[in-house]
């Protein structure tokens, strides 16, 4: 992960951020007492409970060490006064399809990507497509049910 920048919106490096203190104070706690119930449970031989906790504390430590690094390396994107007139990472976009539909993007980092609300990451195909483009710039981006054609009609 250190080669490549990750891009992050200060909004997405505050979730990052709250998710992590989350992890480390209150989450840590809570997977520990599970533990030690579950020892005094019974041995930890045969104890489900145990073995459940155990492999949720290892998933959560996994996690807070993703978080310490994406954290680290991140790059904020500051959100300019000035527009540029062009896409890029930061930028809410508005499109058309070639079907007339309108549909909006936010371009972020693949760290905060999530598609369903809206937010691409800048190395999907539709973020990539769409980067250092301009209001009438027309796009077409491969996607698994074929090709789509976008036209940029707003970018903020």
């Amino acid at each position: 992960m250190g080669e490549r920048p990750i891009y992050l919106t200060p909004e997405g490096h505050a979730e990052l951020e709250k998710e992590l203190d989350f992890l480390r104070t209150a989450k840590r706690k809570e997977i520990a007492d599970k533990i030690s119930q579950s020892k005094e449970l019974g041995t930890s031989v045969n104890n489900a409970e145990y073995d459940d906790a155990k492999r949720e504390q290892s998933f959560v430590e996994g996690r807070i060490q993703e978080l310490e690094v994406i954290i680290a390396n991140a790059q904020v994107i500051v959100h300019e006064t000035t527009p540029s007139g062009m896409v890029k990472i930061g930028s809410r976009v508005t499109v058309t399809t070639n079907d007339g539909q309108s549909e909006n993007f936010m371009l972020v980092g693949s760290a905060e990507a999530h598609p369903l609300t809206g937010k691409i990451s800048n190395e999907s195909p539709v973020g990539k497509a769409l980067l250092g483009r301009r209001i009438g710039d027309n796009v077409q981006v491969m996607t698994p049910g074929g090709i789509v054609s976008y036209t940029i009609r707003l970018i903020e």
